[in-house]
């Protein structure tokens, strides 16, 4: 099974521009998660969103990748057991105007 958590939309604190530091702007989270299911075993999607929602607010970390492997460490030990792969993409699509700009990472166990 996979869960896909499509556009997870929320402000935070990210970036390094001095700007990015004190005004939040809206960042987008994309997340994949292959899984073993069995019967009465499975990954709860909405614990998954909440998680890392308040991760990346509360973090208001400098740069995507920081936030990337964070979220990855994050669900990586919540969910080591049934995990197979995971895939995750956040972008800042307020930061440019002419472009969407996104970071990804995807790893199998």
């Amino acid at each position: 099974m996979t869960i896909r958590i499509k556009q997870l939309t929320f402000e935070a604190i990210i970036g390094i521009l001095e700007y990015e530091r004190h005004t939040p702007q809206r960042v987008v989270v994309d997340v994949a998660m292959e899984y073993a299911y069995s019967e009465g075993v499975f990954i709860d999607y909405a614990r998954v969103v909440q998680e890392i929602e308040e991760l990346v607010i509360e973090k208001r970390f400098k740069l995507l990748e920081e936030a990337i492997e964070a979220i990855e460490i994050l669900l990586t030990h919540q969910y080591s057991k049934l995990l197979k792969s995971l895939s995750i993409e956040i972008e800042k699509p307020d930061i440019l105007e002419h472009c969407l700009v996104s970071l990804s990472k995807s790893v199998k166990f």
